[in-house]
C-alpha cells in the first residue's frame, strides 16, 4: 500500500533523553491524538487535537497564547514559561502547544543527540494514528543513523495494514494491554480490545514485539483469574515474552466515575507471581 508522504506530524512534545520509553537511552516523540479514551490516562491532553476554541488564551500567565486572523490558536514557545494552566483549562482533552513538526526538523535534533542515544521511540497520544509520519521519520533515521533502533509505543488498536506500513522501518513495538476481557476493556477505555489482541499476536509472530505492558488497577483488571488467563494467552505466543507489570498511579489522571486505586508494592509483586505461574516471562515490575 502506498500512502502520500506527510509533510509533518502533529507533535505534543519531544524528550531528547529518556530511559523509560524502550531499551537504553532514547529520543522520544509524543504525537497528538488517540483513538482510546482511557480512564487511567496519565496524559489526557494528548487525546484530541486542539479545536481552537480560545478558552485557554486569557488564562496563560506568560502571554504565550493568542489567536491569529483566522481564529487559530498560536503558541510562542520562546515566551512560554512552561505552565500547564492551558492544559488544565481545556475541557476537550487537548493542548494548544501541539505543533506540526517536519521529519527533517526532528531528524536534526536526533542527529545532535545521536552519540548518546540507543534509539528513537514514537509514543503518544497514539503513534499509529499518524503512521505515515512515523514511517517517514523512521526511514530517515535508518538512512542516516542506522545504529539507532526505531520503536513504537502503542495501545495496539491499529489494523494490520498499519503494521505492514511500519514493518520495514520499525525494529519493535511496545503494546499496552489494558485488559484481556473485552467487557472490562470497553469500560476502561471505551473501545474493544480486538485490534489490540490481534496486534500482539501479529507482532509476536513477526518478532517485532519488544514487550507487552499491563497497567493494573485494584478491583478493575487485577483479579487472579484474569491475570492467569492473560498470562496463559501471552505464553501461547511466546513463553519468554517480556511483560511489564505497571501499577496504576494517580498522577495526571482525570477525575473518573470509575473508582481508581493505586496498588501497593506487595500487590504489584503478587501480580508478577500470578503471571510467573503461567510461563517463564521476562517480567519487569514498576
Amino acid at each position: 500500500m502506498t500512502l502520500a508522504t506527510p509533510v509533518a506530524g502533529l507533535v505534543t512534545d519531544v524528550i531528547e533523553f529518556s530511559a523509560v520509553d524502550g531499551p537504553g537511552n532514547r529520543f522520544v516523540v509524543f504525537t497528538q491524538g488517540c483513538n482510546f479514551n482511557c480512564v487511567a490516562c496519565h496524559n489526557p491532553y494528548t487525546i484530541n487535537p486542539c479545536i481552537d476554541c480560545g478558552l485557554c488564551v486569557d488564562t496563560c500567565p506568560s502571554g504565550a497564547l493568542g489567536l491569529d486572523a483566522s481564529g487559530h490558536i498560536t503558541w510562542d514557545a520562546a515566551t512560554c514559561s512552561g505552565s500547564d494552566v492551558c492544559i488544565a483549562t481545556c475541557p476537550y482533552d487537548s493542548t494548544p502547544k501541539a505543533r506540526a513538526m517536519a521529519v527533517d526538523a526532528l531528524l536534526g535534533r536526533i542527529r545532535r543527540a545521536a552519540p548518546f542515544l540507543s534509539g528513537v521511540t514514537v509514543s503518544g497520544g497514539e503513534a499509529t494514528q499518524q503512521a505515515g509520519f512515523v514511517r517517514d521519520l523512521f526511514a530517515a533515521v535508518k538512512a542516516e543513523l542506522p545504529g539507532l533502533t526505531c520503536f513504537v509505543d502503542s495501545n495496539g488498536a491499529a489494523p494490520v495494514s498499519t503494521w505492514d506500513l511500519l514493518d520495514p522501518v520499525m525494529d519493535a513495538a511496545m503494546i499496552d494491554l489494558k485488559c484481556l476481557d473485552d467487557g472490562i476493556h470497553r469500560r476502561l477505555v471505551q473501545a474493544s480490545n480486538a485490534e489490540v489482541l490481534e496486534s500482539i499476536r501479529l507482532l509476536a509472530g513477526r518478532g517485532k514485539l519488544h514487550e507487552v505492558r499491563l497497567l493494573l488497577m485494584p478491583g478493575q483488571n487485577d483479579s487472579d483469574d484474569l491475570l492467569a488467563r492473560t498470562g496463559a494467552w501471552l505464553a501461547s505466543m511466546d513463553p519468554r515474552m517480556r511483560v511489564k507489570v505497571i501499577g496504576f498511579r494517580h498522577h495526571g489522571v482525570r477525575p473518573s466515575a470509575v473508582p481508581l486505586l493505586e496498588p501497593s508494592a506487595e500487590q504489584r509483586e503478587h501480580y508478577a507471581d500470578v503471571l510467573r505461574r503461567e510461563s517463564d516471562f521476562e517480567l519487569v515490575v514498576v
